[in-house]
């Protein structure tokens, strides 16, 4: 109780915004010290994705104070690694549309303003990879982006990128959470100076047109027929999309009719029409689906609310719809990227290690090489950067988590970006709609079903029990699952590749996670084989699996990934504790 009541205090004394200086207030006259301590006991954790957190009063929630301190930290951080540079090259700031990320970035401004570093300052809402893209044109010490992207409408959060236009990796992960550390005082609660400061620039204007012109000039070299509109169906899911996307058509200078879902068209940090703002999530296109089958519009277009991600629906010759997993959109994406003219001769495409192998495949067989990443574009973007500062030519990199990056224009995902080629996609597949192309992908390059989904565990120590029963299954990894010989084995935790002279991966190793990769035996007859990867949710007691079967045919690799996951949840998921959540 003493320690709680200190924290109190020392909450009432540094918090200067009064709903959650109220709200701390009301929590202390009714007694309840249970959520006292939850908010106040624990601070919140800076790693490379910056912060996401639930809104609220509280260390370790995300609010005025915790981005006040946040930003004086990453301040000091920049000074103390590029000193009056990093001062003059200043910070890229920009926001979206949620609750309050309009003043967490004009709070941010104000501390990077107060240590003498200069602002780069979005006037309005952007999408997200305006944010790196500015840190790149600028030449920008770092940007940030006030975004939860597609986090229900309580979370928002503090998206931090480096001076090479990627999001930050270890070690200045650390290095910026030591520093927040040594800076909690805060240095100025005032955001009514930022405009009148030197050290602070508009780049809106400049930005969005240098934007405009970037993609298109990417774009120029891509064959379409210039004859073919399109008609499609829009959502920016009640973010930031619509302004950008409606830019892109316009300055396109084509045919193309576009049909925004009315309901979902305007940002609202409510997202009053779905349930989570994620076009990934059952039931998030159900409204664009009724636009289009009013309009008679076969094709979906859709972003998550900071439009970085992007998403595709088409309506069969059946009635019914399909929506492309993301794996799907980046083989179309990088078969289409693969297609354009005047590329030099070392070229290089990149996934993660969780997406589809298909990539792979149809890559490699264009004489181009695929390299795999762990999961996310933190790895994507600086591996990209690598390989480009050794002459190589990265393409196209994708995640499946509907994350597509095109490093000519950014070192990130860019969901508008991945639209607009999309769309030109289209256009360069005669009497082709992408559904068809797909199949002839298929039959090209053998069929690739995917199943993620995942289990809901109790706690983190069910979690890591489940790793460890898995691994007691054989030694030093299981031989068969199933009736399946294991032909690989990958274990990330314990640093551990069957397929190494060394047994060592080529992938960073983490014992702070959990994530092992199989790869099963062909069935002669049947498939080319399956590979899976289980891994352990860094922020939620979750247990993730990705399962691919390689076939000759649809419904043998359907058929075979879903038996493979039926033996798995026998075999290895078989604890009554653990629930499927999410059905394949």
């Amino acid at each position: 109780m003493a320690a709680t009541e200190a924290l109190i205090q020392e909450w009432l004394r540094l918090d200067r915004d009064e709903a959650t200086r109220a709200e701390i207030l009301r929590l202390v006259k009714q007694c309840n010290l249970m959520e006292l301590s939850l908010v106040l006991n624990s601070r919140l954790t800076f790693g490379t994705a910056g912060l996401r957190a639930r809104m609220g009063a509280g260390f370790s929630r995300l609010n005025s104070l915790t981005i006040i301190q946040t930003s004086q930290g990453l301040a000091q951080y920049l000074l103390e690694e590029g000193g009056t540079s990093a001062s003059s090259a200043g910070v890229v700031i920009g926001y979206d549309a949620r609750h309050n990320s309009k003043r967490f970035a004009e709070l941010a401004a104000a501390a990077f303003i107060a240590k003498g570093i200069r602002v780069l300052w979005y006037e309005d809402i952007v999408h997200t990879p305006m944010v790196p893209f500015a840190v790149k044109q600028l030449r920008a010490a770092a940007g940030i982006m006030i975004t939860a992207s597609h986090n229900p409408k309580h979370d928002n959060g503090y998206k931090v990128y480096g001076s090479n236009a990627c999001q930050i990796n270890s070690p200045a992960d650390v290095k910026i959470s030591e520093a927040i550390l040594k800076n909690l005082e805060p240095v100025t609660w005032d955001i009514k100076s930022n405009g009148q400061s030197q050290l602070l620039t508009p780049v809106l204007v400049r930005m969005r047109a240098k934007y405009l012109e970037t993609v298109h000039r990417y774009l120029g070299a891509a064959p379409q027929d210039a004859a073919i509109s399109l008609d499609f169906v829009y959502t920016p899911m009640h973010g930031v999309g619509l302004v950008p996307m409606e830019a892109m058509l316009k300055a396109s200078d084509n045919h193309d009719r576009m049909v925004v879902v009315h309901e979902q068209a305007q940002p609202d940090a409510e997202f009053h029409t779905v349930i989570y703002p994620n076009p990934e999530e059952a039931g998030a296109l159900d409204l664009a689906k009724a636009t289009a089958d009013r309009d008679n519009t076969r094709l979906i277009l859709a972003n998550d609310p900071d439009a970085d991600r992007f998403a595709v629906a088409e309506k069969l010759d059946d009635g019914s719809w399909h929506q492309f997993t993301g794996d799907q959109v980046g083989v179309l994406l990088a078969d289409y990227l693969i297609k354009i003219p005047g590329k030099p001769g070392d070229e290089w495409m990149l996934t993660t290690a969780v997406s589809s192998q298909m990539l792979s495949v149809l890559a490699e067989a264009q004489g181009i090489a695929v390299e795999e990443t762990l999961t996310g574009f933190k790895w994507l973007g600086n591996r990209a950067l690598e390989l480009e500062d050794k002459g190589k030519k990265v393409h196209f990199a994708y995640e499946e988590a509907l994350g597509y990056m095109f490093p000519d224009i950014i070192h990130d995902k860019d969901g508008i970006a991945a639209a607009v080629i999309f769309l030109r996609a289209c256009k360069g597949w005669p009497s082709c709609s992408p559904w068809a192309k797909l199949q002839k992908l298929y039959e090209e390059y053998g069929y690739f079903h995917t199943i993620n989904t995942y289990w809901r565990s109790p706690s983190l120590t069910v979690t890591s029990a489940v790793f460890d029963q898995v691994r007691r299954n054989g030694n030093p990894y299981p031989k068969v699952v199933g009736q399946r010989g294991v032909s690989r084995w990958r274990d990330l935790t314990m640093g551990y590749d069957s397929s190494t002279d060394d047994h060592i991966p080529e992938l960073p190793v983490s014992k702070g996670s959990q994530m092992i990769t199989c790869w099963l035996e062909k069935n002669s007859g049947t498939d080319e084989g399956i590979r899976f990867t289980i891994r352990a949710s860094g922020t939620e007691p979750k247990i993730k699996i990705y399962l691919e079967c390689r076939s000759h045919d649809s419904m043998s690799a359907e058929t075979g990934a879903g038996q493979m996951l039926e033996r798995i949840k026998l075999e290895w998921f078989n604890d009554p504790c653990l629930i499927m959540e999410k059905k394949p």
